[in-house]
């Protein structure tokens, strides 16, 4: 029997680009049992309820006459990006101080993509499984499924 990839100790972080979960598998090596350590929320409107202009407009060149509208900024998709690169730093916070044996990630395809970006390379390092999913809505329970799960079918080239 293979050991667990997510020993006792080890967190598991939950996040989209509004909520965030810091999870501690307080089980042992052949049960997971995650506790909720930490939760972050983000108030992030949809960008409708942000902002009020109408897209601005460019012309073509100089004297010109033709007209074509630019792509209004989108305040929610830029609060989510905020958003990651502070539940980085607190991942990374939570890492240095605590120590855990591993990290999993469990995050939408976008927030995946931003903690990557952001995560400091002695936290990556601890990364031992990637969850392309949105669990922030799911109970803890649900969650540890979703990981031992995700552990079952892993290919072990697949776990960092």
């Amino acid at each position: 029997m293979r050991r667990s990839i997510i020993p006792h100790g080890s967190f598991v972080f939950v996040g989209d680009g509004r909520k965030a979960l810091f999870l501690r598998n307080a089980g042992d090596e052949k049960f997971v049992n995650l506790v909720t350590e930490q939760v972050f929320m983000d108030d992030n409107p949809a960008t409708r309820d942000q902002g009020t202009d109408r897209p601005g407009r460019s012309f073509a060149a100089a004297g010109s006459v033709r007209r074509s509208a630019l792509e209004p900024t989108d305040w929610h998709e830029i609060e989510e990006r905020r958003f990651a690169e502070r539940v980085a730093r607190v991942l990374e916070g939570l890492t240095r101080e605590r120590l855990p044996p591993a990290l999993a990630i469990i995050a939408p395809p976008r927030t995946l993509a931003e903690l990557r970006a952001r995560l400091a390379p002695d936290v990556r390092a601890k990364v031992v499984i990637e969850i392309n999913k949105d669990l922030t809505g799911q109970p803890v329970r649900a969650i540890e499924e979703h990981v031992v799960d995700a552990i079952a079918r892993a290919e072990p080239a697949a776990l960092h």
